[in-house]
């Protein structure tokens, strides 16, 4: 979008908060950018100039505004809505891989070349990976700054810093603020955080409907793991350097966080899940403008717009999860997890209580016994075949994944159905066009709305919802009066 200047201005000058983190408005005079909603007076025309992302921004010696936090805003949709190399690649990099790997790390895993990934990224963000991952690191370190008494070195090392000198360069570079300057202009009035704990909100583009994408959560909790505890959805977290939980709370205007981890170098990836889970980087204006056009979904979409897709924070979590609810109810699949958490998860200490244990990963359930799940013979094969294949690396569903490779493995293995490998589609890899069209709910509703029956009809009918079918589906579910679609009481 940031080719296109006139729109840009337009947004700009109406202080339109939908593009925040679709592009960044540069002022030339100030040397200053923004997001298109920032609070001040619009610059002249002639002194605006626009950039694809904050990395590049950053790289042309623009720095970030201290009113509107350009840095702070949510991430741009494309990322959830593409699965080319770009989209993987920016996927990624959210989630840390190039802090942790560096950039051949991020290349082995996208099966390119460093000098490919650098020209397409440069090309279409104005910025290459390790631009890009160094304006993630300032903005994880202003982050910690602002919320942590952490000593600045630690900050500086748990931010992905190589060195307290770069850290505060960078910091200085990015923000015109010392370090101890933000940390003492982010003190006033703050609310302090228990010992250990990360306070953080996390923005979203309005509406949102907290309803389904909370409900979901709480109705398919796995004890132990999950829980929904006076008005907010908690759970742990298995991450790269160590694990954590998270206390996630609708808010006007912003998701509150609350985390608490072992390792404080895996708050970016923490903070990229958790965005993920709730589909928070999501356009609901695009999204509900073209499911609207469809007179028969319009009522849903006008009764309770800005409906998310929950995903996950655990890709191969979730798809093992999807086996073991293959044709048993919401209950029955919470206990058949519980029972593989009980026996083979790692257990956490939970200051607060009520979470216990890690979702144990694909290599600890490849040691199963597979006489141990209660669960006729056929179906038991599908779950020991899917941990297998997750456990060896033969089948990816993390969120630098090859969408159509995963759609192919999961439809070439026995027992896993179209009903499967489309929720996995879905909620794991995060694909917005997933449908269900023999889902159970979703063809009751068709029926009380007047849209086709049969699921081939229905796909037909589908096409209309292109590419936000994932979306018209949390609608469809909303028609039932089932717990997914409630916020849980208390």
């Amino acid at each position: 979008m940031h080719t296109d200047f006139d729109r840009c201005v337009r947004a700009v000058r109406s202080k339109d908060a939908r593009f925040d983190g679709w592009f960044f408005t540069a002022v030339l005079t100030t040397r200053i950018y923004c997001r298109p909603s920032c609070p001040v007076v619009p610059p002249k025309v002639e002194n605006m100039t626009f950039y694809p992302s904050a990395a590049a921004a950053q790289q042309a010696g623009f720095r970030a505004c201290k009113r509107c936090r350009p840095d702070a805003s949510p991430g741009s949709p494309e990322w959830n809505e593409r699965a080319d190399l770009v989209a993987r690649a920016m996927r990624l990099i959210g989630d840390g891989v190039v802090d942790r790997e560096g950039v051949p790390g991020l290349a082995a895993r996208l099966g390119y070349s460093t000098r490919q990934i650098e020209r397409q990224l440069l090309a279409e963000l104005g910025a290459g990976p390790q631009a890009l991952a160094r304006s993630q690191r300032a903005q994880t370190g202003r982050l910690l700054i602002e919320t942590t008494e952490l000593p600045m070195g630690d900050v500086a090392f748990a931010a992905g810093f190589s060195s307290i000198r770069t850290f505060n360069e960078t910091v200085r570079e990015v923000f015109a603020l010392s370090p101890s300057e933000l940390r003492a202009r982010a003190a006033r009035g703050r609310q302090p955080a228990p010992p250990g704990v990360l306070a953080l909100r996390l923005p979203y583009r309005a509406p949102l409907c907290p309803d389904n994408l909370f409900g979901h959560l709480a109705a398919t909790a796995v004890p132990g793991v999950e829980e929904w505890r006076d008005g907010a959805y908690r759970r742990t977290l298995r991450l790269p350097y160590g694990h954590g939980t998270v206390e996630l709370r609708p808010r006007p205007g912003h998701i509150g966080c609350r985390l608490a981890l072992t390792d404080q170098r895996d708050l970016t990836g923490a903070i990229s899940r958790c965005r993920r889970l709730l589909d928070l980087d999501a356009d609901p204006e695009a999204v509900d403008d073209l499911l609207r056009a469809d007179e028969r979904l319009a009522p849903l979409v006008d009764k309770a717009p800005g409906r998310r897709v929950p995903r996950t924070v655990d890709a191969d979590e979730f798809a093992v999860r999807a086996v073991l609810g293959q044709q048993v109810s919401t209950a029955a699949a919470r206990t058949l997890a519980a029972r593989l958490v009980t026996a083979h998860g790692e257990p956490v200490e939970d200051p607060a209580g009520g979470l216990t244990r890690l979702f144990p990963s694909a290599e600890a359930l490849a040691a199963l016994d597979p006489a141990a799940l209660a669960m006729p013979a056929g179906r038991r094969a599908t779950v020991v075949a899917m941990i297998d294949a997750l456990a060896s690396g033969e089948l990816a569903l993390g969120v630098g994944s090859d969408w159509p490779a995963a759609r192919a493995f999961l439809d070439a293995t026995p027992g896993i159905g179209p009903w499967t490998t489309e929720i996995v589609a879905m909620r794991a890899l995060g694909d917005p066009d997933a449908f269900v069209p023999t889902d159970l709910g979703v063809r009751r509703a068709a029926v009380e709305l007047g849209l086709p029956a049969t699921p081939a009809a229905l796909t037909r009918h589908a096409a209309a919802w292109r590419p936000w079918r994932a979306y018209a589906v949390q609608y469809l579910w909303s028609a039932d009066d089932h717990a997914i679609n409630h916020l849980p009481a208390g």
